[in-house]
């Protein structure tokens, strides 16, 4: 998933784009100060009709993984999910 890395004068944000995801779908890890975000995507859209039969399918596992800088409190991070963009 494309990934925003920004830099406050308080803390770091990260921002993933996960569209149709849910928070359920998502998992975040952090190891040896590397970021992990992971998941799973299933998909199905099927549509029916008189003259037509259409069945589409996304199916996949993600996994994007970041350095994070020294200075990070990882225990005091929060992480949010609001219309398919992960906020940590």
């Amino acid at each position: 998933p494309r990934v925003d890395f920004t830099e406050t004068d308080k803390n770091y944000v990260i921002k993933a784009d996960l569209p149709g995801l849910d928070k359920k779908d998502v998992n975040i890890s952090v190891q040896d100060d590397v970021l992990t975000i992971s998941g799973e995507r299933k998909n199905e859209r099927e549509e029916k009709d008189d003259k037509r039969h259409l069945v589409e399918r996304s199916y996949g596992k993600f996994s994007r993984s970041i350095r994070l800088p020294i200075d990070v409190q990882v225990d005091d991070a929060a992480a949010s999910m609001e219309h398919g963009v992960l906020q940590i």
